[in-house]
């Protein structure tokens, strides 16, 4: 057929004429460029391969389109598109590769439409996707619909023939989009509409932890999630499900509650196992001992493990017999295996109160019994209040000795000014409280009261020394001896007249005075400077005046004895080992 020479005829006019012109029309029309025609296989020459279309000219078909040319022998059929009609060459240029992808295509195009499932296989990763062959067409496949869940790594898909869904055909790029998530999206939604018609409450079912929160655990229950609740997932204490429960883990859980409007389920694995809390008054009787195992601290207190799922409080309050223990963790730790005692129950609210200093005996019910009144003590000064300090004479048992009880010549406004904390101090029993857990302490009483000497040692119109220990504006108190002070009035100091007290005397200043009054009664004792000249006459009728001060109204002297009274009644200073008549204030420590 090469080389054929074209038909020519003779006679280019009438009835034959027009038939075969019509013939020739009818023959072109079925080759056009674009269209596939079947081609005989006439020869393999060099990079191409020679066709016979049964057109006027042969075609030729790039060698490199053939799977292997030399398998290819004269006579094969084989489908090809016409490419070009007309080469300079004078032959058809022809692509059976293009004519395999259209055959390809249009079968594709025939056998699928958008929306089908099919299947395809994974070729190779491009940018945003991946291409999947389906039946010989490359289709794209984009990364967000590998899966539900984002895929972070695809290479695992390669190689492998999985299902898809057609979700977009494009014509002009001969291109195909598919979506496997969508199918499996369509596949749960269907598992969950059956799993939803067939899921009862009480029912027990297998599933897999998908995800897990601060709150709980999604469980895959084969198409349908369900919450397991952190509060559902033990009977005991379970600080966070991570605890409990691991992404991925199998576990058999029990159909709490169902929400069919809201495509809702919670799950429950607790429920599993029988309810600890059950009988469980019967097991641990109020009173009883137990060993158990620190499993959580709070600021209130301790929570205590006696058994799997039964936990109870230990609050600060129960710690110790004699300590106050501010927080739990001053003296417990996570895991510290400890004895306690039940000191009640609420089963109904699953709430246990413990006790640990109830296994030992309280050291309050025998302190009468080691600390009788009476009795002295010493040991060291722990703290202070503004009323007081305390005393610690054993290990956590604290006496306290009121300020009024520190000294018996003084008014004493802060402890500070007799004892330091630290110091050992002996001190008297006054009195013991073992149900409101006090004792009373006396510094005073262990020693004498040098106001029981007063008579043998002092008198009025003797000549004393002192020295100023503090100044006020009516006057100045003198320390004598034994921590005995006396008082100067103002009006006493000097012949002359004396404005300010602190203008004519200093604190630590040796001073000589007369004694001009003594009251045992209130511990008083009233001082004059300026008598020191006076002789023993003008003592002694100064002493007899003032003794009779209230039956000799409007003489000088019963206007000292007046400037005295009213100098004792500005200061609480003057009264000495007088108690406050309430002494209940709370320990306030400083």
């Amino acid at each position: 057929m090469a080389n054929r020479k074209p038909v020519t005829f003779g006679n280019k006019t009438g009835a034959g004429y027009d038939q075969m012109a019509a013939a020739l029309a009818a023959t072109d029309n079925r080759y056009k460029a674009g269209l596939i025609v079947k081609g005989t296989v006439l020869a393999v020459r060099g990079g191409e391969v020679l066709v016979d279309i049964g057109y006027k000219a042969e075609g030729s078909v790039p060698a490199s389109e053939f799977k292997d040319v030399a398998e290819v022998k004269v006579g094969d059929q084989y489908d090809v598109l016409l490419v070009n009609m007309e080469r300079d060459d004078g032959m058809v240029e022809l692509s059976k590769a293009r004519a395999d992808e259209k055959l390809r295509w249009e079968s594709l195009l025939n056998k699928y439409a958008e929306g089908c499932v099919l299947n395809g296989i994974v070729r190779s990763r491009v940018r945003g996707g991946l291409i999947v062959d389906v039946d010989g067409v490359e289709a794209f496949l984009p990364g967000s619909q590998v899966d539900v869940n984002p895929v972070h790594d695809v290479d695992p898909f390669i190689g492998q023939t999985l299902e898809f869904k057609l979700i977009k055909i494009s014509h002009e790029r001969r291109n195909l989009i598919l979506s496997r998530r969508e199918l499996l999206e369509d596949r749960m939604a269907d598992q969950k509409r059956d799993l939803l018609a067939s899921i009862q409450i009480g029912q027990h079912r297998t599933g897999r932890v998908k995800n897990i929160t601060d709150f709980g655990a999604f469980v895959d229950l084969n198409g349908l999630d369900g919450l397991l609740h952190i509060t559902d997932l033990s009977w005991g204490r379970v600080k966070h499900p991570s605890e409990m429960v691991k992404v991925g883990q199998e576990l058999e859980v029990v159909i709490l509650d169902v929400d069919l409007t809201r495509e809702r389920v919670s799950l429950g694995l607790k429920q599993i196992q029988p309810n600890p809390w059950e009988g469980v008054e019967t097991r641990y009787p109020v009173g009883s001992r137990l060993r158990g195992k620190v499993v959580n601290l709070v600021p209130y207190g301790a929570f205590v493990e006696i058994e799997p799922g039964i936990e109870g409080l230990v609050h600060v309050s129960e710690f110790s017999w004699t300590k106050r223990v501010a927080r739990a963790s001053d003296v417990l730790n996570v895991g510290d295996e400890v004895d306690v005692v039940v000191l009640s129950i609420n089963s109904e609210e699953q709430k246990i109160a413990l006790g640990i200093r109830q296994t030992e005996a309280n050291p309050w019910d025998t302190v009468q019994d080691r600390y009788p009144v009476g009795s002295r003590v010493k040991g060291k000064v722990r703290n202070f209040t503004s009323y007081g300090a305390f005393l610690e004479i054993e290990d956590g048992i604290d006496g306290m000795i009121h300020v009024s009880d520190m000294s018996w010549t003084r008014k004493i406004n802060h402890p500070s000014e007799m004892i330091q904390k630290g110091q050992e101090v002996e001190a008297v029993v006054l009195e013991v409280d073992p149900a409101n857990q006090r004792i009373s302490l006396g510094l005073k009483q262990a020693s004498d009261d040098p106001w029981h000497t007063i008579a043998a040692r002092y008198a009025i119109g003797q000549l004393v020394k002192g020295k100023v220990s503090k100044i006020a504006s009516f006057g100045a108190f003198v320390e004598l001896e034994d921590g005995v002070d006396g008082l100067v009035h103002i009006s006493q100091i000097s012949n002359d007249r004396v404005e300010k007290v602190k203008d004519a005397l200093k604190v630590g200043q040796e001073v000589e005075a007369r004694i001009v009054r003594i009251d045992r009664e209130e511990r008083r004792i009233g001082l004059s400077i300026k008598a020191v000249d006076m002789d023993a006459g003008q003592i002694e009728e100064l002493s007899r005046e003032l003794s009779q001060v209230e039956l000799k109204p409007g003489e000088n002297l019963v206007g000292l004895a007046a400037a005295f009274d009213d100098a004792f009644a500005q200061s609480e200073e003057w009264r000495p080992g007088v108690k406050s008549e309430d002494k209940s204030e709370p320990p306030k420590a400083e």
